[in-house]
């Protein structure tokens, strides 16, 4: 049977950076990456915009080329999920009845999708692979989240009649304030996109039905051999979890927050991913950090470039800065006078200052935090 020093359960983003940081902060330990996906670890976001569109190739997706992996002495055991998980034995089980040991597992594997009867989804390379676009002129997109705007916008670029259908009453309404969801609806609907709100309809006879519509936790070994959580698994301010040895990181680790009040948070992006990714590997090493980064996130649709910092859920106000119809704006959320978060529409100065209203729990006048000519940064104290 193998044994590794630390053995990483997960090819995506977390996964790769926690292997990348155990080496950046000397751990010469045997190091073995676990992935249910056959590639090397590849960026995930271009999926549903460059990959999607036919723009970027696979390769240019690699996180790292097969030979930084080596020159590294990170062993990849791909193309077999993790089916059990033994954290008294220190060894986990594959999918054919391989075991491997460990000393300090690292559960990096992510979310699995949410899947509709006949429907397809964007979450690895072979999903998009799959995709039958060559012979689709009509494509349904279920959901109407960050995924299923960033797929629209691309499929109705490529010449596709799309319907887009959300069961809420607006799109992005899980993750953003009303006013951004209206200006998304907007700018969609004028490139064409029959975006229908309030509906669990399959729409009309599409060649092609894409679901996005989010991820659950993959977390069942670990739930199994008893960890703790109920929405993914809970995490300590190291990504420690309840079991011995075992860290977790990423879409699928709940982790208490300052940003969301101290609530224990599960948060599905890039950043949160390698910044957790770090965390672990710093605490591995023997240096510890707790883990506070402010959360961000970003995206891509046609022309429009969304950069988000913060945690909105919970805010009790908001406030506009700017002109949506320039296509230029900020949301602003506010909690009891107090800065939390910020949407970011072609505002790039704003995102860039309006961290530090957050990380300085920022109380700004409201007039002023709406003209758009004071530059954020005027406006800590």
């Amino acid at each position: 049977m193998e044994h590794f020093g630390v053995l990483i359960v997960g090819g995506g983003h977390g996964g790769a950076q926690c292997a990348i940081a155990l080496r950046q902060q000397g751990f010469e330990v045997s190091i073995a990456i676990v992935g249910e996906e056959a590639d090397l670890p590849y960026e995930r976001p271009p999926l549903s915009k460059e990959y999607l569109a036919g723009i970027r190739s696979f390769e240019r997706l690699l996180i790292r080329p097969a030979a930084f992996w080596a020159e590294r002495a990170v062993e990849m055991r791909l193309g077999r999920p993790v089916e059990a998980v033994d954290p008294a034995a220190r060894e986990v089980t594959l999918s054919d009845g391989v075991r491997i040991g460990y000393e300090t597992l690292v559960w990096a594997a992510g979310g699995v999708p949410r899947r509709l009867p006949g429907g397809h989804t964007i979450r690895g390379r072979a999903d998009v692979d799959r995709l039958p676009l060559a012979c689709a002129r009509r494509v349904t997109m279920i959901g109407g989240g960050y995924i299923g705007l960033e797929a629209a916008a691309v499929l109705v670029t490529l010449g596709k009649q799309v319907t887009l259908l959300e069961i809420e009453d607006r799109v992005l309404a899980r993750v953003a304030g009303e006013p951004l969801s209206r200006f998304y609806e907007a700018e969609h609907r004028a490139r064409g996109v029959d975006i229908r709100t309030g509906t669990r309809g399959a729409g009309d006879d599409a060649d092609l039905v894409i679901a996005g519509i989010g991820v659950d936790p993959a977390v069942e070994p670990l739930r199994a051999a008893g960890a703790a959580g109920a929405n993914g698994v809970d995490v300590d301010e190291y990504c420690r979890t309840s079991l011995a040895g075992v860290y977790a990181i990423g879409d699928c680790a709940a982790q208490a927050s300052r940003f969301a009040g101290g609530a224990r948070v599960r948060i599905e992006s890039v950043q949160n991913a390698s910044d957790q990714a770090v965390t672990a590997a710093k605490a591995i090493a023997g240096r510890p950090e707790p883990h506070d980064a402010l959360p961000w996130f970003w995206s891509n649709q046609y022309d429009l470039k969304l950069q988000t910092v913060g945690l909105f859920h919970g805010h009790d106000d908001l406030i506009v800065r700017g002109d949506p119809a320039a296509r230029s704006f900020s949301i602003v959320y506010l909690k009891a006078g107090r800065v939390i978060a910020l949407d970011c529409v072609n505002a790039v100065r704003d995102y860039v200052q309006g961290r530090k209203l957050i990380l300085e729990g920022a109380t700004p006048d409201p007039a002023r935090l709406a003209d758009p000519a004071l530059p954020l940064k005027d406006l800590v104290k």
